[in-house]
């Protein structure tokens, strides 16, 4: 048996036994991206340091300051837990096969 018609009915062997390509993706489900999150993590820690600022000097009242350290709280851990999820993420490329 020659080698190219050997390879052809290997290629065509394997052409017949592969699993139908993937369908295309559906329409994505569209949401705020990463930079408009981030943008958004920003806004409310400075809206949230001037309010203690003013808290400091006098000038706001302790239960807004306190709501505004919570949601400074809440503000660094979506922080954090965003930072978490693309530090993973490229971990998973990187061990990706080449």
């Amino acid at each position: 048996m020659e080698p190219q018609n050997l390879v052809s009915q290997l290629y065509s062997r394997a052409q017949t036994s592969m699993p139908p390509a993937p369908a295309e993706p559906k329409e994505a489900v569209a949401g705020p991206d990463f930079a408009e999150i981030a943008r958004g993590i920003v806004d409310d820690l400075r809206r949230n340091e001037a309010v203690a600022q003013a808290g400091l000097a006098g000038r706001a009242e302790p239960q807004s300051v306190v709501m505004a350290l919570a949601s400074t709280e809440l503000a660094i851990e979506t922080a954090v837990t965003l930072r978490d999820r693309v530090v993973e993420a490229y971990q998973e490329i990187l061990r990706m096969p080449v």
